[in-house]
């Protein structure tokens, strides 16, 4: 599949999923020494923090790298628009249980797009991934100005579509198997989950720029089957999420190598928005009390004592990701999650 190889500048038409804080720069540095492209998200990354994060993964590859921003769906809250009481009550519990103290709201819960964006220019990733929404056209001049590739990430159809008028280089048609969040954007998530298997050909047919499947894919059969599919590459999260590169905690990983198909479920306990994980004390305890604050207000709310509990090596009160595919999640390293994905390439190449 040479066009998008081509297009990103890599061996192997294989995308590390970008992880929103659980990217890490080892991982990321070996999936582009690799062959493939690692991808390192970047959601409520500092200017200062962006411009470290990628000085250092050009310091630990010189293989090209993607990074990952959150595009503003417009719905987002400040501290000023959301009463937080009520939530703090609801999870009282759970902050007593990670052993931090109730917190007051900060100025403000995440850092300015626009800001985090001349960051990305200035530092000068090889490629732009966005979630939640389509670039708009000053971002991508800007890109193609310092040679950026920019990827959209489209739940449907009509949002692959409306990506491509946009003018991304490349879609990744995400399908509801898959760990994390539901990034839909012209509809409601709960109302865009179509599998990969559904999704991806009737992406391809509708968009004439490279589609790379994501969802469920794990081994060398899913990308087999997304080829098969008319996809020109992939993007895998869950598998190289397990491995020990990767910034997940040992628990976070006990968890997906414990994971059964039925085992994810689709909440919005954690971060205020729809996203897939494996159900824990704290998703149950905060759907049970009914209390959750809008976006980003309740993920900066359980990130308090998520930061505690990860330190703790405490699995109960994370944010445990995780896609349908987990239990085909085998390997250890990263460098072996290649190389079975890279046996579900023809010839095993790009």
């Amino acid at each position: 599949m040479p066009r998008l190889t081509d297009l990103l500048g890599v061996d192997l038409p294989i995308v590390l999923g970008p992880f929103g804080g659980l990217s890490s720069v080892e991982l990321t540095a070996a999936v582009s020494a690799g062959g493939g492209l690692g991808s390192f998200g970047l959601y409520g990354y500092s200017p200062d923090r962006i411009a470290d994060t990628i000085a250092r993964l050009r310091q630990a590859t010189n293989r090209p790298i993607a990074v990952n921003l959150w595009w503003p769906r417009g719905d987002e809250v400040a501290p000023s628009d959301v009463d937080l009481v009520p939530i703090l009550d609801a999870t009282a519990q759970l902050f007593a249980a990670a052993g931090v103290a109730r917190p007051t709201a900060p100025a403000t819960f995440l850092p300015a797009l626009a800001d985090q964006l001349d960051a990305v220019f200035t530092a000068r990733p090889d490629v732009l991934s966005v979630v939640y929404g389509v670039p708009d056209a000053t971002t991508v001049a800007r890109a193609r100005e310092h040679g950026i590739r920019v990827v959209g990430t489209a739940t449907s159809v009509r949002e692959a579509v409306a990506l491509e008028a946009g003018g991304v280089d490349a879609v990744v048609a995400t399908g509801m198997e898959a760990a994390g969040h539901r990034v839909s954007f012209l509809r409601d998530p709960a109302a865009s989950l179509v599998g990969t298997f559904a999704l991806v050909p009737q992406i391809v047919d509708a968009v004439s720029v490279p589609v790379i499947a994501a969802g469920g894919i794990a081994d060398r059969r899913g990308v087999a089957a997304a080829l098969a599919l008319g996809a020109e590459g992939v993007q895998v999260g869950t598998a190289f999420l397990r491995t020990r590169q990767s910034a997940a905690t040992a628990a976070h990983r006990a968890a997906l190598a414990a994971a059964r198909d039925t085992d994810t479920v689709l909440t919005r306990a954690m971060s205020g928005r729809l996203a897939r994980g494996i159900p824990n004390r704290a998703v149950r305890e905060i759907e049970a009390a009914g209390a959750i604050a809008p976006f980003p207000a309740q993920n900066w709310l359980t990130g308090v004592f998520r930061a505690a509990a990860a330190a703790a090596g405490e699995g109960e009160l994370l944010s445990l990701w995780a896609g349908q595919a987990a239990a085909l999640a085998r390997w250890d390293d990263a460098a072996e999650v290649l190389e079975e994905l890279r046996a579900g390439l023809p010839n095993g190449r790009g």
